[in-house]
Protein backbone atom coordinates (compact mmCIF):
# COMPACT_ATOMS: atom_id res chain seq x y z
CA UNK A 1 0.00 0.00 0.00
CA UNK A 2 2.93 2.30 1.23
CA UNK A 3 4.39 1.77 -2.57
CA UNK A 4 1.49 2.86 -3.95
CA UNK A 5 0.92 5.77 -2.53
CA UNK A 6 4.55 6.34 -3.15
CA UNK A 7 4.26 6.09 -6.55
CA UNK A 8 0.92 8.33 -6.90
CA UNK A 9 2.70 11.18 -5.27
CA UNK A 10 5.37 10.31 -7.68
CA UNK A 11 2.81 10.49 -10.50
CA UNK A 12 1.33 13.92 -9.26
CA UNK A 13 4.53 15.86 -8.65
CA UNK A 14 5.72 14.89 -12.38
CA UNK A 15 2.62 15.98 -13.44
CA UNK A 16 2.63 18.98 -11.53
CA UNK A 17 6.48 19.97 -12.85
CA UNK A 18 5.22 19.47 -16.50
CA UNK A 19 2.33 21.72 -16.11
CA UNK A 20 3.68 24.41 -14.79
CA UNK A 21 7.03 24.15 -17.01
CA UNK A 22 4.55 24.42 -19.85
CA UNK A 23 1.89 26.91 -18.08
CA UNK A 24 5.17 29.61 -17.91
CA UNK A 25 6.25 28.95 -21.85
CA UNK A 26 5.18 32.20 -23.72
CA UNK A 27 2.87 30.31 -26.20
CA UNK A 28 2.44 31.83 -30.20
CA UNK A 29 3.17 35.22 -28.71
CA UNK A 30 5.87 37.03 -30.28
CA UNK A 31 6.25 39.74 -26.95
CA UNK A 32 5.98 37.20 -24.43
CA UNK A 33 8.63 35.02 -26.22
CA UNK A 34 11.22 37.86 -26.42
CA UNK A 35 10.79 38.28 -23.09
CA UNK A 36 10.59 34.72 -21.99
CA UNK A 37 14.22 34.47 -24.41
CA UNK A 38 15.69 37.77 -23.10
CA UNK A 39 14.87 37.26 -19.64
CA UNK A 40 13.08 34.71 -18.07
CA UNK A 41 15.28 32.33 -19.75
CA UNK A 42 18.54 33.96 -21.52
CA UNK A 43 18.76 31.91 -24.69
CA UNK A 44 22.66 32.82 -24.36
CA UNK A 45 22.70 30.81 -21.33
CA UNK A 46 20.83 27.25 -23.14
CA UNK A 47 22.74 24.64 -25.22
CA UNK A 48 24.33 24.46 -28.83
CA UNK A 49 23.28 21.30 -30.36
CA UNK A 50 26.39 18.49 -30.71
CA UNK A 51 26.63 18.71 -34.37
CA UNK A 52 26.16 22.64 -34.42
CA UNK A 53 28.32 24.36 -32.16
CA UNK A 54 29.27 28.14 -31.66
CA UNK A 55 29.68 30.37 -35.21
CA UNK A 56 28.58 27.96 -38.34
CA UNK A 57 28.39 29.07 -41.99
CA UNK A 58 24.53 30.09 -42.48
CA UNK A 59 22.55 30.39 -46.01
CA UNK A 60 20.28 33.65 -46.68
CA UNK A 61 17.88 34.68 -45.20
CA UNK A 62 19.54 33.81 -42.11
CA UNK A 63 22.95 35.54 -42.64
CA UNK A 64 26.30 35.01 -43.35
CA UNK A 65 26.85 33.24 -40.27
CA UNK A 66 24.83 32.21 -37.21
CA UNK A 67 24.62 30.75 -33.82
CA UNK A 68 21.83 28.60 -32.79
CA UNK A 69 21.00 27.75 -29.33
CA UNK A 70 18.84 25.64 -27.99
CA UNK A 71 16.23 24.95 -24.58
CA UNK A 72 16.50 22.05 -22.76
CA UNK A 73 13.23 21.13 -24.47
CA UNK A 74 14.54 21.30 -27.71
CA UNK A 75 18.02 19.58 -26.57
CA UNK A 76 16.45 16.52 -25.02
CA UNK A 77 14.08 15.64 -27.83
CA UNK A 78 16.02 12.37 -29.00
CA UNK A 79 13.60 11.96 -32.23
CA UNK A 80 11.16 14.02 -34.35
CA UNK A 81 8.66 15.70 -33.71
CA UNK A 82 10.72 17.87 -30.94
CA UNK A 83 8.66 17.81 -27.23
CA UNK A 84 5.82 20.96 -27.31
CA UNK A 85 7.74 24.07 -25.57
CA UNK A 86 11.40 23.72 -27.70
CA UNK A 87 12.41 27.06 -29.09
CA UNK A 88 15.43 27.32 -30.89
CA UNK A 89 16.96 30.68 -31.41
CA UNK A 90 19.33 31.45 -34.16
CA UNK A 91 21.38 34.70 -33.93
CA UNK A 92 22.17 35.87 -37.66
CA UNK A 93 25.77 37.42 -38.78
CA UNK A 94 26.80 39.28 -41.53
CA UNK A 95 30.13 39.06 -42.94
CA UNK A 96 31.66 41.16 -40.49
CA UNK A 97 30.28 39.20 -37.40
CA UNK A 98 28.07 41.75 -36.70
CA UNK A 99 24.39 40.45 -35.06
CA UNK A 100 21.20 41.47 -37.92
CA UNK A 101 18.71 39.72 -36.66
CA UNK A 102 17.28 36.60 -34.19
CA UNK A 103 15.23 34.08 -35.89
CA UNK A 104 13.08 31.98 -33.82
CA UNK A 105 11.16 28.81 -34.02
CA UNK A 106 9.40 27.24 -31.12
CA UNK A 107 7.18 24.85 -30.49
CA UNK A 108 3.20 25.50 -30.03
CA UNK A 109 0.71 22.54 -29.09
CA UNK A 110 -2.16 22.56 -31.61
CA UNK A 111 -0.57 26.17 -33.51
CA UNK A 112 -0.25 25.12 -37.02
CA UNK A 113 -0.24 21.33 -37.07
CA UNK A 114 0.16 21.62 -41.00
CA UNK A 115 3.77 23.19 -40.15
CA UNK A 116 5.00 20.86 -37.38
CA UNK A 117 3.30 23.40 -34.48
CA UNK A 118 6.15 26.06 -35.16
CA UNK A 119 5.58 29.17 -34.52
CA UNK A 120 8.24 31.70 -36.12
CA UNK A 121 9.61 34.68 -35.48
CA UNK A 122 12.45 37.46 -36.50
CA UNK A 123 13.41 39.77 -34.10
CA UNK A 124 15.92 42.83 -34.70
CA UNK A 125 18.96 42.68 -32.58
CA UNK A 126 17.16 45.27 -29.69
CA UNK A 127 13.51 43.09 -30.16
CA UNK A 128 11.09 44.36 -32.47
CA UNK A 129 9.21 41.44 -33.85
CA UNK A 130 8.32 41.11 -37.89
CA UNK A 131 7.02 38.75 -39.07
CA UNK A 132 5.72 36.74 -37.17
CA UNK A 133 3.09 33.77 -36.50
CA UNK A 134 3.02 31.48 -39.33
CA UNK A 135 5.72 33.56 -42.34
CA UNK A 136 5.00 32.22 -46.08
CA UNK A 137 8.86 32.43 -46.41
CA UNK A 138 9.22 30.52 -43.18
CA UNK A 139 6.84 27.94 -43.43
CA UNK A 140 7.65 27.03 -47.24
CA UNK A 141 11.22 26.62 -46.85
CA UNK A 142 11.38 24.99 -43.33
CA UNK A 143 8.44 22.52 -44.81
CA UNK A 144 11.47 21.22 -47.30
CA UNK A 145 12.64 19.08 -44.09
CA UNK A 146 9.43 18.05 -42.84
CA UNK A 147 10.82 14.61 -41.32
CA UNK A 148 13.32 16.33 -39.48
CA UNK A 149 10.53 18.35 -37.53
CA UNK A 150 10.85 21.29 -39.81
CA UNK A 151 14.83 21.91 -38.59
CA UNK A 152 17.85 22.17 -41.10
CA UNK A 153 20.66 22.50 -38.82
CA UNK A 154 20.38 19.17 -36.70
CA UNK A 155 19.33 16.43 -38.40
CA UNK A 156 18.11 13.04 -35.87
CA UNK A 157 20.38 9.67 -35.76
Amino acid sequence: MAKKIAGFIILCLAVFMVTSVMAEMPGANPKKLWEHITKTSPYTQWKFWDDHQGMQEGNEPHGSLNKVYINDMAYNSSSAPYEYGAIVVKENYNKKKKLMALTVMHKVKDYNPKAGDWFYVRYTPKGKAKPYGKPKGCVSCHSANAENDFIFVHEFE
